[in-house]
């Protein structure tokens, strides 16, 4: 480390705002990169950008619109990433966390990163900039810069949607993998040997891959193998979703029960269904998770798994106000889920 680097890193430590000319001059560019790379980073190239991020994180550098917040250390707003707001369970989460926040006098800042585990690198670093004082985030799987990032800056955070195996970070949420692991030995039970899986894509979404690891572990511990010809992924979409239904319908040998990840997948596989002329469930079962109104409402209704949407926005809140007072807090919180069995399970024909 040259002798320049570890003064302006020792300044920094010391409690001496670092600014954008030592941000500069620490990644060898000029101050206009910098606030290009902060501002509008799609204007500069990626290794710019990768040197100029190092800076700042060495030197904890807070843009200058964040002056005022710094100088009171408090903005009272908290900010919500999420992996996307059409996906209407995301926004139950972070209505019920502003719930309990708008009491306390802070108010939710959202972003989307469209799972994107770099952009929710970079959006969380521009709230930091902002003045947000703490942050909620969904899934347990992040980039570990962003911990990084946190750390450094200070600013508390919860992960939601999943609890931390690893208790490195405070979570909420619920077993992704145990919940479509009960529904898979639900399914079983039935009598069902052939199974098939509507999923969101793993890219960037621990909840997906816990979810499908349920389904094959429930497989596994009797003895059957999901035979990955009836695998679909795709976006959470009911347009989507039917149309990764009607390929699985299409297969020679049609798996007689379907665990879908959600009920938007579980939907648009019983739309694929109604226009086939295939019955649910005296053809094929199909089971969703999240027990929205959405599958509730379908005929036959949609066998579920209730998942505390609502309490994880909740808790996250209270957990969040209490760090910030410097209260007690429980950092990991596992809630409940429940099985909610409808019409659309059936043992299939054959058993029958």
């Amino acid at each position: 480390m040259s002798t320049d680097t570890a003064d302006l890193q020792r300044a920094a430590r010391n409690g001496r705002r670092s600014s954008a000319k030592d941000v500069a001059r620490l990644a060898g560019v000029s101050t206009a990169t910098v606030s290009r790379v902060i501002n509008s980073p799609e204007q500069v190239d990626a290794d710019t950008q990768r040197l100029v991020r190092d800076a700042v994180t060495k030197l904890r550098y807070v843009p200058h619109g964040a002056a005022r917040a710094l100088r009171s250390r408090r903005s009272q707003m908290v900010g919500a990433v999420v992996p996307s707001f059409d996906y209407a369970l995301y926004a139950r989460t972070t209505s019920a966390m502003q719930a309990v926040l708008d009491p306390k006098g802070y108010s939710m800042v959202l972003a989307e990163h469209h799972y994107d585990l770099q952009a929710e690198l970079r959006i969380t670093g521009q709230l930091i900039g902002h003045g947000v004082d703490a942050f909620i985030f969904v899934g347990v799987h992040h980039d570990p810069a962003l911990f990084t990032l946190l750390e450094n800056y200070g600013r508390p955070y919860v992960l939601t949607w999943g609890v931390d195996p690893m208790r490195r970070h405070p979570s909420i949420g619920f077993d992704n993998r145990a919940a479509t692991f009960e529904m898979t030995r639900h399914l079983i039970a039935l009598g069902h040997r052939r199974f098939g899986l509507l999923s969101a894509s793993t890219e960037g979404n621990d909840r997906s891959t816990e979810r499908g690891a349920g389904m094959r572990a429930a497989l596994a511990q009797a003895g059957l193998e999901l035979d990955e010809r009836s695998v679909q992924y795709g976006p959470i979409d009911l347009a989507a979703a039917t149309a990764m239904m009607r390929r699985m319908l299409a297969l020679k040998k049609r798996p007689t029960a379907v665990v879908s990840t959600n009920d938007v997948f579980a939907v648009g596989g019983m739309i694929a269904c109604r226009e086939q002329g295939v019955r649910i469930p005296e053809d094929i079962s199909i089971t969703g998770c999240d027990n929205t109104d959405l599958g509730a409402t379908q005929t036959p209704a949609l066998t579920s798994i209730r998942t505390p949407i609502v309490e994880i926005g909740r808790a996250a809140g209270e957990q969040l106000i209490a760090r910030l007072e410097g209260r007690p807090y429980t950092a990991f919180q596992t809630l409940p889920f429940e099985l909610v069995n409808r019409g659309s399970t059936a043992g299939p024909r054959a058993a029958r």
